[in-house]
């Protein structure tokens, strides 16, 4: 990666607006999976060791420019205050006296998390305004929100504008990451993509057919697949209007080599509900009032010995109704084959929340190489598109420039 980052600014003693991503789940609110929090605490950690005054901002959820008492960020900072060891207050509001004056209060070492952005409409619109608000808390910013970088708002776009401006450690290591997938990966390289829809992929998947060696499918998105092939997969959830486009990217697989890989066996259930009947068939002819809902262990054992002399893993979406156990065996059977291939060695990049929250259930996170908190933002990077919150960074001087 070639932006300056923390590590280049000098922040005693002054004021830092970090750009988390925050955008956690919630239920009952309680936050159900703190790994995007977590994924912060470096950063946090290292500007408060360096003696810098850090003010927090991120979104929650889609409140729609409106204050929803759901959305408000107290479970954070509650979080936050046990995995920091220090007090972490959340403003009433991102603006507002009462922040100018929690911000004038802040001392080096201190930590104060804003109230959600989004209660603002002005955050999505990339309001000039809103960014220079923002901006006039702080003397320093920094994005450290890789999940939000694809969206050009103003508080991870428009502040950079004002103030000088730096990547985060998380940022910094999903684009080195990332960026390894798409030029240096070691061979052979293999994606696995899971996940309701092809339409959400297609783009990804065309930019890593020119990169990958082997392309491993499943998930919904697989069926549209099958039907490409022209079997029947029954009530299963897939997108007939999507199928040429599926037959365009086996078309373009076989004439560029790269293997793909699909079920061929499958558990088909009668309903997509707990304790429903279900079996496993061959990926065929599925029956008509049936659903595909997970992998066979004859497609389980295909994928994983297709996999075992991978050097480089890219994987996104769950490849079953994973949420339901009986439906969870293909994807926790893939989980574990990639822990043991990076325990050998190879790069393994887990991204999107199905397919991560997966891994943290088998407990399986800390055995990846790199575990993205990036979801849309990871898939539109691999897609070889630019991400307006990282291109709006500044780059390191090249070696030998003048300042």
């Amino acid at each position: 990666m070639n932006k300056l980052t923390i590590r280049d600014a000098d922040v005693a003693g002054k004021r830092v607006f970090v750009r988390v991503d925050f955008n956690v789940p919630l239920a009952d609110g309680k936050i159900t999976d703190d790994s995007r929090i977590r994924a912060a605490i470096p950063t946090i950690n290292l500007l408060l060791q360096r003696g810098a005054r850090v003010i927090l901002a991120s979104h929650l959820g889609r409140p729609d420019g409106k204050v929803q008492d759901g959305l408000r960020l107290r479970p954070v900072g509650e979080r936050l205050t046990q995995l920091l060891r220090r007090h972490v207050p959340v403003t009433g509001d991102a603006l507002g006296v009462g922040t100018e004056d929690a911000i004038k209060r802040l001392r080096s070492g201190e930590v104060l998390l804003l109230e959600n952005l989004r209660f603002h409409a002005e955050e999505e619109k990339n309001d000039p305004g809103f960014a220079a608000t923002l901006a006039s808390y702080a003397d320093i910013y920094v994005n450290d929100a890789f999940g939000t970088a694809h969206r050009a708002h103003a508080s991870t776009v428009g502040i950079a504008k004002f103030l000088p401006s730096y990547a985060g450690l998380l940022m910094e290591r999903e684009i080195e990451m990332l960026s390894r997938l798409l030029e240096t990966p070691e061979r052979p390289f293999a994606a696995i993509l899971g996940g309701a829809k092809v339409s959400d992929k297609i783009k990804v998947i065309d930019h890593l057919l020119t990169k990958v060696d082997m392309l491993v499918l499943g998930g919904g998105m697989a069926n549209t697949f099958l039907l490409a092939q022209g079997k029947a997969v029954g009530k299963s959830l897939a997108e007939p209007d999507r199928v040429e486009d599926a037959r365009r990217i086996l078309a373009t697989a076989e004439a560029n080599g790269v293997r793909v890989v699909l079920p061929v066996d499958v558990i088909v259930a009668k309903e997509v509900t707990r304790g429903t009947e279900y079996k496993t068939l061959l990926a065929e002819k599925i029956p008509a009032s049936w659903h595909i809902v997970d992998l066979g262990k004859a497609s389980q054992d295909l994928m994983v010995d297709a996999l075992s002399d991978a050097k480089t893993v890219f994987w996104n979406g769950p490849l079953g109704v994973f949420e339901i156990p009986s439906f969870a065996h293909g994807t926790r059977a893939v989980a574990r084959m990639l822990a043991d291939r990076a325990d050998k060695g190879a790069t393994v990049v887990v991204g999107g929340g199905d397919s991560v929250a997966a891994v943290t259930q088998e407990g399986l996170a800390d055995r990846m190489t790199h575990i993205s908190t990036g979801g849309g933002a990871s898939l539109e990077f691999l897609e070889g598109r630019d991400l307006p919150g990282v291109t709006v960074l500044p780059d390191r001087p090249a070696v030998g420039a003048k300042a």
